[in-house]
């Protein structure tokens, strides 16, 4: 008896310390500590650009200008959308739903992960506008505090509205009100129920679910909202089904002024926010590698009857420097444009060719595959640079046959130019497979032939600052994909499609650049043209044709070309470019032309 009594003192002389320490650190914790009103509103502002040279850029919105809206407008339907997708119990709990945290506990417990959160719409606010990015405990603390103040000062509606205003929905999208513009044309007291489980279906992970980048994702995102708006009895399934079956919207309703760039740059930030878990939300500085003159100089070229798109990389920076597009940024197929990557460095690589090897050019039957040249003409025997050159197809098969498409992607696949395996064929050296690269892609992986083998990842965005805090910056990884002889001597063979091949609409430039063109399509037309070219300091990347894909008489040779050289001329006339840098072990010799004719030997001359 007399040990139990001692062992209950101590227990209480321990949760009374424990109760004591817990509670001056919570003091300590969240001292100072007070909500802030004005963090509440939504500000036009609330995501600051910066250019290459750090100097702000002024109207970078992509979309509509952000703005607040009244609850009391939105339609009952829409409302509950957000309500019973992101907190249910949100009308009848104090800013904590308890209920949903111990449920969560156990999730994680049983799947060992953190794949469970449970933070209230009261809490979501709070994080958003009132804290840092760091997960401790004072953090946890100090979100405590503040979300009880928010639940005694401001009634549930007024809660919902804040909420509503501020929260992200993706292409630089803050506020429910600029959202409803962007991707419907309407203000939030329009829409209609489809269209608000889209937008509620949104916030969980906007890169994710954007119906502009992964429709298949927001389909089901959106059948997730709508079952629980069922379920929750908000709706009825009819109304479930009728919305379920309206079509998702296929373009966004964007202001005329070119915002390209600063898309792409908020298209990159939700990528980093979903792998840094830093969340989107105001008063956040991004650091970009904009040249404004150069972007400006890209919105003036010539207007085509045709989508276009134009990417400007510095290789000096490792960054985006301009991008110019009237269809966003599409995977589209790469056409011959992937023959230097896919065909010619792999087979320089391992030792199956030289730019001298010569190469049967006729009619090939390979297992079934009958691949023909543009024109149906052949050439007989060629060299791999004339074939590369010209952009022979027969050659570029028989090179990628003799390498192995195994080995061939496993090169690209080092990139960002990945290819799944249901593609791999000998079709993929002439660009055939199912979904493509975007031009930023293909320009990227083009940079590691000036960059002498070496693969850089490029970017849109140097840093973010949040608080006066760098939260993220970009790491300057590399990885070596082909020696820089391969680099080299690929960068010479192009030049010769300058000199006497497809690109030669360049040739008129008076320094050293190195070119590649495609064009896909069929004997009545034309879908993607393409002219990707380089000097030692910039990669140029023009893409035309239409968003639907109808056909157009556009090739990579001829309009896309001379916009490239558009480019080029503009760029050499503020610096102009040095020649490449050869490599130490690379020989050039005379070979005996008599033997190269006759019998396809190579011979010292």
């Amino acid at each position: 008896m007399k040990k139990s009594r001692i062992f209950l003192i101590v227990l209480l002389s321990f949760l009374s310390l424990s109760f004591i320490l817990g509670g001056s650190f919570y003091l300590y914790a969240t001292n100072g500590v007070v909500l802030d009103e004005n963090k509440l509103t939504l500000s036009s502002q609330s995501v600051e650009l910066y250019d290459e040279q750090n100097r702000p850029i002024e109207n970078a919105s992509t979309g509509f200008p952000n703005a607040n809206f009244s609850l009391s407008t939105l339609p009952k339907a829409v409302k509950y959308a957000f309500i019973d997708t992101e907190d249910k119990r949100f009308y009848s709990h104090g800013g904590f739903d308890y209920k949903r945290m111990a449920k969560a506990v156990l999730t994680n417990l049983k799947t060992r992960s953190f794949s469970q959160g449970a933070s209230t719409i009261s809490q979501q606010l709070i994080k958003n506008t009132h804290l840092s990015q760091e997960k401790t405990i004072k953090r946890k603390l100090r979100e405590f505090k503040l979300t009880k103040s928010l639940e005694k000062k401001y009634s549930k509606d007024h809660i919902l509205e804040k909420y509503l205003n501020s929260i992200y929905f993706g292409h630089n999208c803050f506020g429910l009100k600029a959202a409803a513009n962007f991707y419907f044309g309407k203000d939030p007291q329009s829409l209609t129920l489809s269209e608000g489980a889209i937008l509620a279906g949104l916030i969980r992970s906007p890169n994710n679910y954007s119906p502009f980048k992964h429709p298949e994702n927001c389909q089901r995102r959106k059948s997730v909202v709508l079952n629980a708006m069922l379920k929750q009895k908000h709706i009825t399934s009819a109304e479930k089904e009728r919305a379920l079956h309206e079509p998702l919207p296929t373009k966004a309703f964007e202001n005329t002024t070119d915002k390209s760039y600063f898309s792409r740059v908020f298209d990159e930030l939700e990528t980093i926010s979903e792998k840094t878990g830093i969340p989107v939300y105001g008063k956040m500085k991004i650091y970009t590698y904009l040249d404004g003159e150069l972007q400006k100089e890209l919105s003036l070229l010539p207007q085509t009857d045709t989508d276009r798109i134009y990417a400007v990389f510095n290789r000096r920076l490792g960054g985006f420097s301009a991008y110019h597009s009237t269809i966003g940024s599409p995977k589209r197929l790469p056409g011959s444009v992937l023959k230097p990557l896919l065909v010619y460095a792999p087979a320089l690589e391992e030792g199956i060719i030289s730019p001298a090897t010569p190469i049967l050019d006729e009619k090939t039957d390979f297992s079934g595959y009958e691949p023909k040249n543009y024109g149906n003409t052949y050439s007989g025997y060629i060299s791999a640079r004339e074939s590369l050159s010209k952009s022979l197809n027969i050659p570029a098969v028989k090179i990628l046959s003799a390498t192995g498409v195994k080995k061939s992607a496993e090169y690209l696949n080092r990139t960002d130019l990945k290819i799944p395996q249901d593609d791999y064929s000998l079709a993929l050296a002439l660009g055939g497979m199912k979904k493509g690269f975007t031009l930023t892609e293909l320009v990227n992986a083009y940079t590691l032939f000036p960059n002498g083998g070496v693969y850089q990842e490029g970017s849109f965005i140097k840093k973010i600052v949040v608080g006066g805090k760098t939260v993220y910056r970009k790491k300057e990884k590399s990885s070596r994909i082909f020696s820089e002889e391969t680099a080299y001597l690929v960068t010479d063979m192009l030049q010769s499609a300058i000199k006497s091949g497809t690109a030669k609409k360049l040739s008129s430039l008076p320094f050293s650049i190195a070119a590649k063109t495609g064009t896909c399509g069929n004997k009545d037309g034309n879908t993607d043209a393409y002219s990707l070219s380089y000097t030692s300091d910039y990669t140029v990347g023009v893409w035309m044709g239409n968003a639907d894909n109808t056909l157009t008489n556009v090739t990579g040779g001829g309009v896309c070309c001379n916009h490239a050289l558009s480019v080029h001329e503009y760029l050499a006339k503020r610096n102009k470019p040095k020649d490449f840098t050869t490599p130490n072990n690379i020989v050039r010799c005379r070979l005996d032309g008599f033997d190269y004719k006759q019998s396809q030997k190579l011979i010292l001359a």
